[in-house]
This record gives structure tokens, sequence and C-alpha cells, in this order.
């Protein structure tokens, strides 16, 4: 008898096929999530979830799937959604999907960024609404790259992917990560320097860092006060890492020059915010890892997780676990 599943929406093809051949599989059929009362529902029983980022898996959903429930596999990498704590206590493994995303995610902060320094949408825009009558030396002047300063955030596998993007535009690059070494920045041509010290200096600021306590609302209404009145913020990482309430201040008020964000808080971004009205933000709907390869390679990974869990095997991709 195969070991039920819930997967709490349709993956790609490539790690569907997977969980159906080995597990019966119970698939929300739905473009959105599913609301608490039937994700409360359909995990009861279940002796594997795999699960996206928009389900928060906490105490709650581990006690109504019940004891025989052996594994959680996310396919993404940060997994700030699920108790890990919970999860431990009771023996539960959890998978994620990392490495994997790395480039696509990569790709997509340097297209922010240069569609934010050259601003590809407001000029996609003004051509749109019938305002391109003639050339003109003054209009829609962007920023530099090449000689400018860029600030890493996070120095980790994405991190260091968008530094090695920078050498080719010529930029100069600072990091601030307290987890890495002088030597590890320095093999991608990057110096660590303190967060204070980027903020100052960089034309460019890209955040790569995951959703912690430490990190939540770090940059704020006193760093983004920080930062050069010219300068441009990147987030692909997690939308809570920044205070919305304070990036509109710094945008309306000139604090700041511009910014262009991969994800939000909340997610979907409500469509009257206020960030939504400012031409010198640009975002997109969470999309870092939106190639077909790569989501292809996420779904597989999330499927594999899923599969050694519910049978009893070491996950091939897991999430290291606090101390139950």
């Amino acid at each position: 008898m195969k070991p039920k599943v819930f997967v709490t929406r349709a993956i790609p093809e490539a790690g569907l096929k997977l969980v159906k051949a080995h597990c019966e599989a119970d698939i929300w059929p739905d473009e959105l999530p599913p609301a608490r009362p039937a994700l409360l529902e359909r995990v009861r029983g279940v002796d594997g979830l795999l699960c996206l980022i928009t389900e928060r898996i906490d105490v709650e959903v581990l006690d109504a799937a019940g004891p025989q429930l052996k594994v959680i596999s996310q396919m993404a990498v940060g997994v700030d959604n699920i108790d890990l704590q919970a999860a431990a206590a009771r023996g539960i493994p959890v998978g994620h999907t990392p490495g994997v995303l790395t480039e696509a995610t990569a790709d997509l902060a340097f297209a922010l960024l240069l569609a934010a320094a050259r601003r590809i949408v407001e000029a996609a825009d003004y051509v749109r609404r019938g305002q391109w009558r003639t050339w003109g030396a003054t209009i829609l002047l962007g920023a530099d790259l090449s000689g400018a300063t860029l600030g890493i955030i996070g120095l980790g596998r994405i991190g260091k992917a968008v530094a090695r993007r920078a050498a080719g535009f010529d930029l100069r690059i600072l990091a601030h990560d307290p987890g890495c070494t002088p030597e590890a920045a320095a093999s991608v041509n990057a110096r660590l320097v303190s967060l204070e010290d980027l903020l100052r200096e960089s034309d460019f600021v890209t955040l790569h860092t995951p959703l912690t306590e430490r990190t939540r609302g770090l940059i704020n209404r006193d760093t983004l006060r920080l930062m050069k009145p010219t300068a441009i913020l990147i987030n692909t990482a997690r939308g809570p890492i920044v205070d919305q309430a304070a990036l509109v201040e710094a945008l309306t008020t000139g604090i700041i020059g511009a910014a262009a964000l991969d994800v939000t808080d909340p997610e979907p971004i409500p469509p009257d915010h206020p960030l939504l009205s400012l031409p010198n933000a640009l975002i997109v709907p969470h999309i870092g890892s939106a190639s077909v390869w790569t989501r292809d390679q996420m779904a597989l990974m999330a499927a594999e997780n899923l599969i050694a869990g519910v049978q009893g095997r070491p996950l091939p991709h897991p999430v290291p676990m606090p101390p139950s």
C-alpha cells in the first residue's frame, strides 16, 4: 500500500510524476493555496507533506496531521514558514531545495538591479503612453554601473553568485555577513565591512540573507537613512527583512533613489499599497527561481525528499534541525 501524502499545490510535472509513482497523492487543485481550515483537514492522517512557502506549518498543522506524519518537504530553500522546533520535537525531518535555484535567483537580482538603474520599466511606460516625441539629452537618466559600489548583505550561495556577475560590470563589491570569512569574500572579489559602512558607501544594496529574528526589519527607517540619496535597494530574499512603511517614506522623500523588489510583506502585496504608485519602486511577484529548468529541479528535489521521508530513509536534501 502506497503512503499517503498531501501536496499543497500542483508542482512541475517532473516532480509530480515522481510523487504519484511512489505515493497516494492528494494534490490541492487550485491556483491559490489552501485556506487554513482546508489545510488542517487535508493533512489529517497523511504520512508526508509537500508544501510551498505560502503555507504556515506550525504546531496546529502537525497536531492535525497526527503522529504518523513522517516528513515535511518544502519546495523552496527558505523554511521560515515551518516551525522547525516543533518538527524536531516530533522527530519529523524537514527537506528543502538548496543550491539549485542559486543561479536563477542571482540572475533576477541582477536583472532588477539593471532595470532599476536604467529605469527600464519607466522608459517602457513612457513609450506606451505616447510621450516619446524625440531623443532628449536629459530624458530618463539612470545610474552607471561601471565603477559604482555594490553592497551585498548575505554572502551565501546566492550572494556570491551575484558578486560573480558584478565583476563583469566592473563594480566594486562590499559585503556584510557575520558568518563569512574574509577569505571567502575575497574569493568573489568582495570585501567584508560593517553593515553601517556598507550602507553608507554602496550605490546599490542587494539583500541575500535568510529571514531570522536578527534580520527581520534589518532595513528600516534608521538603516535606510544611512544610504546614499541616489542608492538603489534590491530585495530577492524575504519581504519582512525590509520595513515597507519605512521604505515608502524613503522613496517618497528622497532618502534613497529607488527600490526593486521580488519579495514583499505581505505576499501578494495589496493592489492599493503605496509602493505600487511610486515610479521609483519596481515590484515583481516573487519570481526569483522562476525559470523552467530551476523549477523542474526544485520539484524533483522536493519529491525526492518526500519519498525518502515516507519510506523511512534519510532525506537527500535535509534542513539542519534545531535540538529537540
